[in-house]
């Protein structure tokens, strides 16, 4: 895992993972991993590539998915590949159709990772003509999720099973200027899943949000602001995320989120006051 400075090493506390545990619980599941083919998925399919399990990881990226099964060649865990670009309804719907024929027990679904996502930082007035900035993002951060699970439910059920949803610290954070497409598209499954949970807990599905900071991935490089900003690595990411498998928590959160709370609050109240055009009541 990549040295953290000294700034992201207080922000972003180790995380220490029974791999004992981690193993117990997952040996002989099935889990799927969306948005597999770099970043946090990555990391988390190579480390539960030691277990004895069934790895199903679907993403946009073909070339980088074969890659992913040929290094995992010989590991013990089985790994399944499947490209499609989840914003697609026909695309899922074939997805959804390969996994629920997988051979030898993998398409018994016992965990879901929700990873695949997109994020975008546009100002409202230059999306005027960018429809599409929201439609696409609803489609992945929302609609496929949501289809995704309601198709494996009963698996779910059946098995116990758990659900990670892989979210972020602004649904929980006051709202910001140029984040309306991200951040409504990831309130919105968040929602969907705390409205669920009741329901979900009766049939014996446990459901995790890990509600994450800004993470060094491929996702955040388009923004060069982003590059001096501490951010955590996905490999940190990868052994929270595995810690969920076995502990079940209900949600993971930075200690330091409570101020960010009260923070954003209070910076979304001035910024309404002193944005040019702004003005108190």
């Amino acid at each position: 895992m990549k040295k953290y400075r000294l700034l992201e090493s207080c922000l972003f506390l180790p995380t220490y993972l029974n791999k004992r545990k981690l193993n117990r619980q997952l040996e002989g599941k099935s889990i799927l991993i969306t948005g597999a083919s770099s970043g946090i998925g990555k990391e988390l399919t190579y480390e539960l590539a030691d277990i004895s399990c069934n790895l199903i990881v679907v993403a946009r990226r073909r070339d980088m998915l074969a890659q992913i099964k040929k290094e995992l060649k010989g590991k013990k865990a089985n790994v399944y590949i499947f490209q499609a670009d989840l914003r697609n309804e026909g695309e899922r719907e074939t997805f959804l159709t390969f996994l629920h024929e997988l051979p030898n027990g993998a398409n018994s679904i016992d965990i879901v990772v929700s990873n695949a996502g997109l994020s975008i930082r546009r100002s409202i007035f230059h999306s005027l003509d960018r429809y599409h900035d929201f439609t696409r993002t609803m489609a992945i951060n929302y609609f496929a999720p949501v289809h995704i699970l309601l198709s494996l439910l009963p698996h779910l059920k059946k098995n116990c099973g758990q659900i990670i949803n892989i979210s972020t610290v602004n649904a929980l954070l006051a709202p910001v200027p140029d984040f309306a497409a991200y951040q409504a598209s990831k309130s919105a499954l968040d929602m969907w899943l705390r409205s669920a949970s009741t329901e979900l807990k009766e049939a014996g599905i446990n459901v995790t949000s890990i509600y994450l900071p800004l993470v060094r991935t491929p996702m955040i490089e388009p923004t060069t602001a982003y590059g001096k900003m501490p951010a955590m690595s996905p490999k940190h990411v990868a052994r929270i995320i595995c810690k969920s498998m076995y502990t079940k928590k209900k949600r993971y959160k930075p200690w330091w989120l409570i101020f960010g709370q009260v923070v954003s609050i209070f910076t979304n109240s001035f910024s309404s006051v002193f944005t040019k055009g702004g003005k108190s009541e």
